[in-house]
């Protein structure tokens, strides 16, 4: 029997960037990983890279895997009900041909496209200072333009954290810290850089010699500046909260596992490949708060992530199906919001992956099960597009 003649299982297409190398970018591993996991509840799941890009009548070129030759085979499969977007690097987000990709995507009036674009950190604090829901959960932040910038947070918080606004794995932050001294105006400043899992520090007199040392740092990337929270810690080693939010099956977002980091003993960041470890987000609490106020802060910590997670997606005007977030616990126990990412990296915890695994084909089984429609987004770049044409052709 044809094809055609036959209902079609519920299909999921993984976007990808293609290599030079190896058939295409990304974690393999994750993707066949993802491809088991639709086999075992009857959705069919392949790769598409933006180069092989072709959605041709009823069907798309893409890649299925052989679990038995361990093999990838590109052919012509059926047309996708969803596209998940994990092209890996801002890079090749970027590039023309692939934003071209993207666009189709997002205006296609029948596929379902989640997690178009990586998250810019910046961005991300506005759209949460757009809500009165969200807005108390960030630490005051402002974009680094100037020396006046720095002096004015160092004025009002004791430490600062410096952030490239398109960061990843805590690559290239930098700690600002005010070195007590008996007189206000004899103030001194320790810079700490991140390097790999160790932090090189130095330590400046005024703040425009600080200032001149993070310029050169920085060099001509874009980078936020924010409030240095007081974080709990466990062993005199500050920890953090990895908690995963995807959408379920009813298409309604939901917490699917919450995991700790601890800070490497020389690392000013608790990233795991910058020195960092994981451990039990329950443990790490006990041992600070007592059981019963623990039980407390991961409840909040859970609620926050929800609500976040529905202002960011509601601010972005795109769909989400997923971020992973890192959220703060400070030694009052109050919950901070750091930073959100839309191509979360695999969770090493077992129960947590697993879940992340079959939340992302039960709402692709959901999302196959309802109409799809253009993404505002799209439109709306495509309107920028257009009026910035019009402002040039002037």
């Amino acid at each position: 029997m044809e094809l055609h003649e036959t209902p079609q299982k519920p299909t999921l297409a993984i976007l990808t960037y293609a290599d030079e190398n190896r058939v295409f970018r990304g974690n393999q591993e994750n993707f066949i990983d993802l491809i088991r996991s639709g086999e075992e509840k009857g959705v069919l799941v392949y790769v598409m890279t933006t180069n092989d890009f072709k959605l041709v009548g009823k069907k798309a070129l893409g890649y299925s895997y052989n679990f038995q030759t361990k093999k990838w085979k590109k052919q012509l499969l059926p047309l996708p009900h969803v596209i998940y977007n994990r092209i890996p690097y801002r890079k090749f987000e970027l590039l023309p041909e692939v934003q071209q990709v993207l666009q189709v995507c997002m205006r296609h009036g029948k596929i379902h496209f989640f997690n178009p674009t990586f998250f810019n950190k910046w961005t991300l604090f506005e759209w949460l200072n757009k809500s009165k829901n969200t807005q108390t959960l960030i630490p005051a932040t402002q974009k680094l333009t100037t020396s006046e910038d720095l002096e004015h947070l160092l004025e009002k918080h004791q430490n600062l954290y410096l952030k490239p606004i398109r960061g990843k794995a805590g690559k290239g932050i930098m700690k600002v810290s005010q070195i007590p001294e008996k007189s206000a105006k004899t103030r001194k400043y320790q810079l700490s850089i991140q390097n790999k899992t160790k932090s090189h520090i130095s330590r400046y007199s005024n703040v425009p010699q600080l200032w001149t040392q993070i310029r050169e740092a920085i060099g001509n990337k874009d980078y936020i500046i924010q409030q240095g929270i007081t974080l709990a810690n466990y062993k005199q080693r500050p920890y953090d909260l990895r908690v995963l939010v995807q959408k379920n099956n009813k298409g309604l977002w939901s917490i699917a596992g919450i995991g700790a980091r601890l800070a490497g003993k020389l690392s000013i960041t608790t990233h795991v490949p910058r020195g960092g470890s994981i451990d039990d987000p329950a443990k790490l609490l006990d041992a600070g708060f007592g059981p019963t106020v623990s039980k407390k802060i991961l409840r909040r910590a859970k609620k926050s992530a929800l609500v976040i997670a529905k202002q960011i997606e509601k601010a972005s005007q795109t769909m989400l199906g997923e971020m992973s977030m890192d959220l703060g616990v400070d030694t009052t126990g109050q919950i901070w919001f750091f930073e959100a990412n839309s191509k979360p990296m695999k969770f090493d915890e077992p129960h947590i992956r697993q879940k992340s695994l079959d939340n992302l084909i039960l709402y692709s089984v959901h999302l196959s099960k309802t109409p799809a429609k253009p993404s505002r987004f799209a439109a709306g770049a495509a309107k920028r597009k257009t009026a910035n044409h019009s402002a040039k052709a002037r």
